[in-house]
């Protein structure tokens, strides 16, 4: 089977699978290094590529034209993070976001959905206004798979 249908298949079929509720994720660092782990030993595989070869992971996925599996999971958590936003404020789920969740314990904070979607959004240098306007907000947040 050529390299670009397994990539098909991949992003059709087994990504889909490995991000299902990603976007309502409290992700941490270690979750998206497990994740990135996990989809690179399965490219290898599908694509007949041991650790031993020293082919960067780069070059394995660009042969099968998929992003980081951490770039779609953000784009995601953004998209719906946008389309909660562009909802009217009597939903239940825009509502929940303004809750306080629990009184805060000694040492670092609890990473939240919501200082992940923060992270994202300077990262991305968006703003809260932006998620407004839907087609502006879904170009910036875009990460599709190369062609």
């Amino acid at each position: 089977m050529p390299i670009r249908t397994k990539g098909g298949v991949y992003k059709t079929c087994i990504r889909p699978v490995l991000l299902y509720g990603g976007k309502t994720w409290a992700s941490l660092k270690t979750h998206e290094q497990k994740l990135h782990i996990m989809e690179m030993r399965m490219l290898r595989w599908s694509g007949g590529v041991t650790l031993k070869d020293k082919i960067r992971n780069e070059h394995v996925r660009g042969s099968f034209k998929v992003v980081p599996i951490a770039g779609k999971l953000k784009e995601s958590r953004l998209r719906w993070y946008g389309h909660v936003m562009r909802g009217s404020d009597n939903d239940v789920v825009k509502k929940c976001l303004s809750m306080a969740t629990q009184t805060r314990e000694r040492g670092r904070p609890k990473t939240t959905w919501m200082t992940n979607v923060q992270k994202d959004m300077k990262n991305s240098d968006l703003s809260t206004n932006d998620a407004y306007n839907w087609k502006e907000w879904r170009l910036r947040i875009g990460k599709a798979d190369p062609a």
